[in-house]
């Protein structure tokens, strides 16, 4: 009945909510109340902060915001967006990416608003949007379909402009009238005008924009020659016998533009595909949802933004859960992918938690919301992906360093390439500058770090693994030790039972496993979870009253079978010293293993009868073997480092094949043991829960921690890891030591290139229309070697039934919005 419920939009009455996402003027976001849709508060250092209870967001000491930057296209554009916006009063921090074309601002209110800063961007001759804006994503959308028409523009222009210059290719001499000549050449200007006015805009605008900000970026030099050939060309066609009238080149300006947008297009679709988990997961959360209103019956459709602890709202089949909250009608099945890196659904029946951004895959439900905003699980992992994206690894920083030297270097070389051919021959002096300055373009330089590091992160995400330091990339690329803690990382959290022993005649293990469950489901100790899950089906058959709970030492209750068969019975189960029993053979496992007595009181003078023994013991986790052996297959050293007892410590090193173990470690002296393994020269890597390992975590060259134990925003790791399989380790040494791979071969690869092209350019033996595609086609192998990335190895390392393909740790649904 309550899929029937009405829906209206509750923000302008009569107005659809399409039409108000449509209008998003910058100033709306000075609004205080906007802010949290597209940033959180943070200390002036950029840390994260939490506003005090009652507090306004204009009382945040600072504000951490994102954007998405349109009109951008190299790192110069990165470097130029930066300065304008640290030239804003009031701007702490800027940091833009040139691969993602998306900027962190970190500012103070009572200083400058959004409005302010965006302004600045704006000025600056760039678009700034909400990251998590419809509009913004309306805008992109838009911007994407534009540049296909521009490439089919110049496309078909190309072939037709080709068809008026094969003539004068093949024909020989006399074959060609002047008067047959010149009407070709008219015809060929008639046709590239569409590809100067249309296809060539973005670059003649950048260009011109560049002139007036006095600033060069890597659209300059390519405008440059766009400009040179066509009214070169021109020239040529207004007046034959004039200086240029020798030869025209509206087939090498239709080709190289044709060229460069192909190249363009081909890299955005790429990098959208590889490195554009981040987008895909910010886009997760729908735009609005139906929430309940007093009536209790009619639902209305409200923006995400507005909802708030307490509220009921509708979520469909297909949608995903806007905030982390519990089901109070209906049930289903959820894909929380994201949230634990697999992606098997999970069933989330009447009462259950639901958490935001995993989607509702089976049916509609109502739920109450618990969580909204930044205080959600999704938004922690939104938070350290935005981070991780916005950093420039070293090799990042130098090339955006060199590029606008290296631009000027450029435009030098094409006047002094012009000046020693211009005696020659004037037309071919300037088509020569041309080439020189499309070849040079550095496009290739700036991309082949950021490119291999976003993929390689990407890729890793939708595996349920967040970088949160790209520089960690490199680091784990170098390791050749890695160093597990125990508790929660090698083994499963909580125990398992290994054997059960019975110790009188006639009582079998299922029969004491059940009575041991009914005193045990009254307690949370780890040892009574794993026997309540080890107990048979029918375990409920018993009930346990005047349930008494010794702190460390066990249960005492009374046992009343519910189907009437048996008397009741007084039990006890803890230790042995508690069951009122010997030790018996407890002592000869040491303190490897637990046990646990079930013993029944005969009298009422405490005098009891042991009737079983249950032996626990912490459960390795099952692909640990196998990660341990692909790690030293790998030429990596492995060791344990715990606080547990060491007879504990070296079972479950036995267990996963480690030799090097160490036990009874405080927090202290794990990082001693740490230091020492780094002064004998190791690079090592530390994987831990990132709660009790704080201190090596941070002491380690590079550090995992699994994300379940501690909050993201707090996880002293390079990598966290958000579901529980340690495949993923093993998994993103391949992959980082692959992405270094990657990241040489683009640097090497950008650098042969360029001192391959430049002396041909400058020599005359390289055509304009060459150049092009050499330059479309240095940039698109940079962002197709950066795509082999895409796939994780060792995927064969996860335990059955948890393997995934890559893509899979993101819904189908979001991988579409990239």
């Amino acid at each position: 009945m309550s899929n029937a419920a009405p829906t209206v939009c509750a923000e302008v009455p009569g107005l659809p909510v399409d039409s108000l996402q449509a209008q998003h003027p910058t100033t709306l976001l000075d609004d205080p109340q906007e802010w949290a849709s597209f940033g959180r508060p943070c200390a002036p250092s950029g840390a994260p902060a939490e506003l005090p209870a009652g507090a306004t967001p204009q009382e945040a000491p600072a504000w951490e915001s994102h954007v998405v930057l349109s009109g951008m296209h190299c790192a110069a554009c990165a470097l130029t967006i930066e300065d304008a916006l640290r030239s804003v009063p009031g701007v702490l921090a800027a940091d833009v990416s040139a691969t993602t074309h998306r900027a962190r601002i970190v500012w103070q209110p009572a200083q400058v608003l959004p409005s302010g800063w965006m302004a600045a961007v704006a000025r600056a001759g760039y678009q700034a949007l909400p990251a998590v804006d419809a509009y913004a994503r309306t805008q992109r959308q838009q911007d994407n379909r534009r540049a296909l028409w521009r490439w089919l523009v110049a496309g078909f222009c190309m072939m037709q402009v080709m068809m008026y210059a094969w003539p004068a290719y093949v024909a020989q001499p006399g074959d060609l009238s002047q008067e047959m000549e010149t009407l070709l050449r008219w015809a060929s200007w008639v046709i590239t005008l569409p590809v100067v006015c249309f296809a060539c805009g973005p670059f003649f605008a950048s260009a011109l924009r560049d002139v007036r900000l006095r600033r060069v970026s890597m659209d300059l030099p390519v405008a440059l020659g766009m400009a040179i050939t066509f009214a070169v060309s021109t020239a040529g066609t207004f007046d034959p016998a004039g200086l240029f009238g020798r030869e025209v080149f509206y087939d090498s300006l239709t080709m190289f533009v044709f060229f460069l947008l192909t190249g363009r297009w081909l890299e955005l679709r790429l990098r959208d595909r590889t490195a554009g988990a981040l987008e895909a997961v910010m886009n997760r959360l729908p735009d609005s949802v139906e929430r309940r209103g007093a009536d209790g019956a009619t639902f209305t459709r409200v923006a995400t933004r507005r909802l708030a602890v307490g509220d009921v709202i509708r979520v469909l089949p297909g949608e995903a859960f806007p905030a982390d909250g519990r089901i109070t009608e209906g049930s289903t099945q959820a894909d929380e992918a994201l949230l634990t890196g697999e992606s098997t659904p999970v069933a989330r029946p009447l009462g259950s938690a639901v958490v935001a951004g995993s989607y509702n895959l089976q049916a509609a439900v109502q739920v109450c919301v618990e969580r909204v905003g930044s205080a959600t699980r999704f938004a922690q992992i939104v938070a350290l992906m935005e981070s991780a994206s916005l950093q420039k690894p070293r090799l990042a920083q130098l090339a955006d360093r060199v590029a606008r030297p290296f631009l000027i270097a450029v435009l030098l070389a094409a006047v002094l390439a012009a000046a020693y051919w211009w005696p020659s021959d004037p037309g071919h002096a300037l088509m020569v500058a041309v080439a020189v300055l499309i070849v040079t373009c550095p496009c290739a330089l700036s991309l082949a770090t950021p490119v291999a590091m976003l993929t390689a992160a990407g890729t890793l995400a939708r595996h349920g693994l967040l970088v949160r330091n790209l520089q960690g990339l490199e680091a784990l690329a170098a390791v050749d030790t890695i160093v597990f803690d125990k508790t929660g990382t090698l083994t499963r959290d909580g125990m398992a039972l290994q054997t059960v022993h019975t110790s009188i005649a006639g009582l079998a293990h299922g029969d004491a496993l059940a009575l041991a469950a009914a005193l045990a489901r009254q307690s949370v100790h780890p040892a009574s979870r794993a026997l309540c899950a080890a107990a048979p089906a029918d375990a409920g058959r018993w009930v346990a009253t005047q349930v008494v709970e010794e702190a460390g030492r066990g249960l005492t209750a009374t046992v009343t079978d519910g189907q009437g068969a048996a008397a009741p019975r007084r039990l006890r189960l803890g230790s042995a010293r508690h069951a009122g029993v010997g030790a018996g053979e407890e002592g000869a496992h040491g303190d490897a293993l637990l046990q646990v007595v079930l013993s029944e009181e005969v009298d009422g003078q405490g005098t009891a009868v042991e009737l079983a023994r249950f032996t626990l013991a912490e459960q390795l986790r099952p692909e640990a073997h196998a990660v341990v052996q692909a790690l030293q297959h790998e030429g990596v050293a492995v060791h344990v480092l715990s606080g547990d007892r060491m007879a504990s410590v070296r079972r479950v090193a036995a267990q996963a094949g480690i030799a090097q173990a160490q036990g009874d470690c405080t927090p202290g002296g794990k990082l001693a043991a740490l230091q020492m393994l780094q002064s004998a020269g190791r690079h090592v890597a530390m994987v831990g829960d990132g709660l009790n390992d704080g201190p090596v975590l941070a002491g380690a060259h590079v550090s995992f921690a699994f994300g379940c134990a501690v909050p993201l925003a707090r996880a002293q790791a390079d990598f966290v890891v958000l579901g529980a399989s340690l495949a993923l380790v093993p998994e993103a040494l391949l992959l980082a030591r692959r992405t270094l791979r990657v990241v040489r071969q683009n640097l090497w690869w950008a650098a042969l290139y360029n001192a391959l092209c430049v002396p041909l350019a400058v020599l005359g033996y390289m055509p304009a229309w060459l150049a092009g595609l050499g330059m479309a086609a240095s940039s698109l192998l940079v962002v197709l070697n950066a795509s082999r990335l895409a796939r994780l190895p060792g995927e064969k390392l996860r335990a059955p039934g948890r393997a995934q393909a890559p893509g899979q740790g993101l819904a189908p649904a979001a991988l579409e919005a990239v």
